[in-house]
């Protein structure tokens, strides 16, 4: 569990039950070689920079009470070269790289269709 107000892990976790599925997302999960081994589809959502930007914007001044410089600074200074360095090589992992993510029904419906067929 992370706390965005102080930018740190908490103490505390959540325990999750076996499932015959469980979804797992997070922006570096195909970073991460013992997680990989784990999933069996493994996903990336595409979205482009300048979307990627605006909502990071938006959510941080108005949830998060940040003021406009100092989102702009962590984005250029550290959310963007670490992007570029861990997430966006990370896609090379994955089985399907899905553009515009919810929106995309056909990459819907196939993953839809081969998570029925893992279950049955």
């Amino acid at each position: 569990m992370y706390d965005f107000a102080a930018y740190a892990r908490k103490s505390e976790s959540q325990h999750v039950e076996p499932r015959k599925v469980l979804i797992v997302e997070g922006i570096l999960i195909l970073a991460e070689p013992e997680l990989r081994k784990r999933i069996d589809i493994k996903l990336y959502v595409d979205t482009p920079a300048d979307i990627r930007f605006v909502r990071r914007l938006v959510r941080d001044i108005e949830s998060r009470g940040r003021a406009l410089r100092s989102v702009v600074d962590q984005y250029l200074n550290t959310v963007r070269p670490m992007h570029e360095e861990f997430v966006e090589t990370s896609k090379r992992y994955a089985d399907l790289i899905i553009p515009e993510g919810g929106e995309n029904q056909v990459a819907l419906e196939a993953i839809i269709s081969r998570v029925e067929h893992l279950l049955s």
